[in-house]
């Protein structure tokens, strides 16, 4: 299945929600890749003003100010009205995770100083608990990053260190890398993230808790919305 309409039917669904004057993040990945694009297009067009993006990565610095987009950061504006964003994989209640990208620590950050996260994703990506279908990924600095794959493999996860395409370890934007932790379905992801907050050589990880405020789904009936408790 080609989901790449989906996600363009996703997209152009949350950024409905932004307003002329927002300060607005722009996530990182294929699907909030086509936000940016739309962003911007409503922008030339004279349909949003005013507005302010908060890049998640450097790849996406370079799209928004491709697409013209007046570009801020979190030291000029540290409160940011709404940020979309991709995800890997949502479970019932809106948690998330994230990081296929490699962008997850700036997309943490951004989350964490956002009024709203709106996620856009096509149905693929709904799962029913956290881990079924996708690894978490776990951004570690590049000192410790061998005990940390020891200590998450003794945890019971089946651990990859993300590799470049030309074969070399995957570098983050912040320098770092990443490994990637299959382990399986989480019956306690709160649980886990604590765990893995604890290490210091851990930056941060993709478990994205409580940080959605909604999640906009497109597949083959169309879009809908799911909103998390208290947000709609």
């Amino acid at each position: 299945m080609d989901s790449d309409p989906y996600k363009k039917m996703a997209a152009e669904r949350a950024v409905e929600s932004i307003e002329s004057g927002m300060i607005v993040g722009l996530g990182t990945g294929s699907t909030a890749l086509l936000a940016v694009r739309r962003i911007g297009e409503l922008i030339h067009a004279g349909e949003l003003k005013d507005i302010l993006g908060v890049p998640t990565s450097a790849a996406i610095e370079e799209e928004a100010k491709r697409m013209r987009i007046r570009l801020t950061t979190l030291a000029d504006h540290p409160v940011v009205d709404l940020t979309i964003d991709g995800a890997d994989e949502v479970a019932p209640n809106l948690d998330l995770i994230k990081g296929g990208g490699g962008a997850l620590l700036r997309e943490k950050i951004v989350a964490q100083a956002s009024e709203r996260e709106i996620i856009i994703v096509d149905e693929s990506k709904l799962s029913p608990t956290l881990g079924a279908n996708h690894a978490v990924p776990i951004e570690v600095v590049q000192f410790g990053w061998l005990p940390e794959k020891r200590f998450l493999e003794a945890m019971g996860a089946d651990v990859t260190l993300r590799r470049a395409k030309a074969g070399s370890p995957f570098v983050t934007d912040q320098g770092n890398m990443i490994l990637d932790a299959d382990f399986g379905p989480l019956d306690d992801p709160l649980e886990v993230a604590c765990v893995l907050e604890e290490r210091a050589a851990i930056v941060t990880h993709g478990l994205f808790l409580g940080l959605a405020s909604a999640v906009v789904v497109a597949g083959e009936g169309g879009v809908r919305e799911l909103w998390a408790e208290g947000d709609r």
